[in-house]
C-alpha cells in the first residue's frame, strides 16, 4: 500500500495515541486530521458511532482502534508488532482486550471529574473501585513486564498499555486518593518509564500536551 493514510481524531485521546504509536513504531507514512467526537453527519459518515479514532485509507474509512491496529499489522507486517507464533499473538490480543475492557472502560467513568472539571456521583465511584481492583489483580496474572508487557519484544500490546495504564493511575489518585496501579502492579512504574524513553513515545507525549492545551481552550469557548 503506497498511498498515505490519514489518522483522524485528536491527540488527547488515548485510543488515538494507541494507534498513532503503532504507526510510528512501524515507520508507516501517515497524515493526521484533527477531528473531535461528534454526532454530526459529517463525522457519522466516516465513523458510524461518531467516535475517534478512525482512519481514511485508499479503500475507504475504518473505525474502532483495535480494528485499526489489526489493519496496520495486516497491511504492513514488517517490522512485526505481533508475534508470529499464534499463541503468543493471541496473548498480545488478550492483554489489549483485558486492559481496555477491564481497566480503561471502568476507569473512563471517572474521567469527567478526574480530568475535565466535571463531577462523578458517589455511587459511580463505589461501583468503579472494585471493578478496577479486580481488573488489576487479573492483569498481575497476565502481564509479564520482561521487559515489555507481553514478554521480550515490543508489541501492539505495549502501544495499548502505555496509553491506558497511566490514566488508571491518575484517575484513581485524583478520585480515591490512592494509586491503584502502584498498589497492584508496582512494577508498572518502571515499565511505563521504559516505554516513555522510546523516541516515538516521547513524540506522542509532546503532541498530547499541545493537543490538551488546544482542547481545553476550545472547551472554554
Amino acid at each position: 500500500m503506497t498511498t498515505p493514510i490519514t489518522l483522524c481524531g485528536f491527540a488527547v485521546s488515548n485510543y488515538y495515541n494507541k494507534v498513532k504509536l503503532s504507526l510510528l513504531e512501524k515507520g508507516i507514512p501517515f497524515t493526521e486530521a484533527v477531528v473531535y467526537p461528534s454526532q454530526s453527519e459529517e463525522v457519522l459518515n466516516e465513523s458510524p458511532m461518531g467516535k475517534v479514532p478512525f482512519m481514511r485509507t485508499p479503500k475507504g474509512v475504518l473505525s474502532e482502534s483495535q480494528v485499526l491496529t489489526e489493519f496496520i499489522e495486516d497491511s504492513w507486517p514488517e517490522p512485526p508488532l505481533f508475534p508470529r507464533d499464534p499463541f503468543a499473538r493471541a496473548h498480545c490480543r488478550e492483554l489489549i482486550e483485558h486492559i481496555e475492557l477491564h481497566l480503561e472502560l471502568p476507569a473512563r467513568r471517572l474521567y469527567p471529574e478526574a480530568f475535565f472539571g466535571g463531577a462523578v456521583s458517589e455511587e459511580t465511584k463505589k461501583e468503579v473501585a472494585p471493578l478496577l481492583e479486580k481488573g488489576l489483580r487479573s492483569l498481575v496474572r497476565l502481564a509479564r513486564f520482561s521487559p515489555f508487557v507481553a514478554g521480550s519484544d515490543f508489541t501492539h500490546a505495549d502501544c495499548a498499555a502505555w496509553v491506558h495504564l497511566p490514566l488508571v493511575s491518575l484517575a484513581t489518585r485524583k478520585i480515591y486518593g490512592r494509586d491503584f496501579l502502584d498498589e497492584f502492579l508496582p512494577q508498572a512504574k518502571a515499565y511505563l518509564a521504559l516505554i516513555g524513553e522510546r523516541p516515538h513515545a516521547q513524540k506522542i507525549s509532546a503532541d498530547r500536551k499541545v493537543a490538551m492545551e488546544a482542547y481545553m481552550s476550545r472547551a472554554k469557548k
